[in-house]
């Protein structure tokens, strides 16, 4: 149960600081805290979590048992915008947009995952 959000018009950095936050969490808690979480990205990765939540579903797998496996943030595209500076000079503004991708996996193999290490 997977998803993935391209193009993201938001530098990583910014979006790493949701992601962590809900890592390794199940579905309902990482839900309720996005909800109220005061961070531009919160809506963004919400809705994406929506989206593994309904991949899930298709594949017939109750959602009360789903957490989030894996979450990673990572650069994507670069908008290049230009600016002018004084003395008749420009510059050039960089605006990195990021690609996140979610994973689900049920609550079982959670504990699996902690006795591999």
């Amino acid at each position: 149960m997977k998803a993935i959000l391209k193009n993201y018009h938001q530098p990583p950095r910014k979006v790493r600081l949701v992601a962590d936050l809900i890592r390794g969490k199940t579905v309902s808690r990482a839900h309720h805290e996005l909800l109220y979480l005061d961070k531009k990205a919160a809506p963004a990765i919400r809705k994406l979590l929506d989206s593994a939540v309904a991949n899930a579903r298709k594949t017939g797998v109750s959602t009360d048992t789903l957490f989030i496996k894996n979450i990673s943030v990572d650069k994507g595209a670069v908008m290049r915008r230009i600016r002018p500076f004084s003395r008749g000079r420009s510059g050039i503004l960089r605006k990195t947009m990021s690609i996140v991708k979610l994973e689900l996996a049920p609550i079982e193999n959670r504990e699996k995952l902690k006795t591999k290490k």
